[in-house]
């Protein structure tokens, strides 16, 4: 039988959250699992990823094939390095919360100071001349 080690989806239409699953190949993605070795949230920031480090070594160890997600997932947590006998990676960076509101105040600032020089972005042409242009064409046409 062959096992992957694949992800499970679960929560709402645009809010997923998944689970790390050791499972048959076979099985659908949602379908019964061997075992849960691990979550991941891309949804929340910054994104929470968990897994169990010992397990995922047992299965890597006796075959289990990671899909391509989980194998990403397993190079950012250095499961992966560990089980191939690589150099850990550089440790995972947390972001910063940004600053909401800060950053509705520097809009806000921008747009008021384009505001405040009340000319267009591009050049308007005079009617008078586009009523020239107009005529001129028509007299062109109507020569030839």
């Amino acid at each position: 039988m062959a096992v992957k080690i694949k992800l499970k989806r679960l929560g709402k239409i645009r809010s997923p959250h998944y689970r790390i699953v050791v499972a048959d190949s076979r099985t659908r993605r949602d379908g019964r699992a061997i075992e849960e070795i691990g979550l991941y949230h891309p949804v929340q920031n910054p994104s929470r990823i968990e897994v169990d480090s010992e397990r995922a070594q047992y299965w890597l160890s006796v075959g289990a094939q990671p899909t391509e997600p989980v194998l990403a997932i397993l190079k950012v947590t250095g499961d992966w390095q560990k089980f191939k006998g690589l150099p850990a990676p550089a440790p995972m960076l947390v972001a910063e919360p940004k600053d909401k509101r800060a950053a509705f105040e520097a809009f806000t600032k921008a747009l008021e100071a384009n505001e405040a020089k009340g000319e267009a972005i591009t050049p308007k042409a005079k009617k008078s001349e586009k009523k020239d242009e107009a005529a001129a064409e028509s007299a062109e046409s109507t020569e030839a």
